[in-house]
């Protein structure tokens, strides 16, 4: 069995500017700290997290979906990609982002608390 989980926060920031940088390297390296090079075309691939983490962009919707395939440097050779998609819903204070990940391996909730440490509150910081 495959672990899934869904996680979200307010970014104070309008979608079309959080979906933008998240798909552009320049600012998801600056929003996050960490090198990532990325892009705003479908399947293409992308790193990011220093090189930890590594996918393709499978669906984009601008403003309001991203759907990739994603794996970290922990996986074992033999688990399979698992299904990150990103959600961007306009709300009072900003954006609502949230994070639908599935097809993990045994061991994947470990990256639940990940999405809050290292993208939702320097995210947050970022836009402020």
């Amino acid at each position: 069995m495959t672990v899934i989980f869904e996680v979200s926060a307010v970014i104070p920031a309008a979608p079309e500017a959080v979906y933008a940088a998240w798909l552009d390297s320049e600012e998801h390296t600056a929003m996050t700290g960490f090198r990532s090079e990325i892009s705003d075309e479908p399947v293409t691939p992308f790193s990011a997290g220093d090189g930890y983490i590594a996918g393709v962009n499978l669906e984009l919707e601008p403003g309001r979906r991203i759907l990739q395939r994603w794996r970290t440097t922990d996986f074992g050779e033999d688990d399979e990609d698992s299904l990150l998609e990103i959600l961007f819903d306009a709300v009072e204070e900003g954006t609502r982002v949230t994070i639908r990940h599935s097809h993990l391996p045994a061991d994947g909730m470990q990256y639940k608390q990940g999405w809050v440490d290292w993208y939702f509150t320097p995210m947050q910081a970022y836009f402020s």
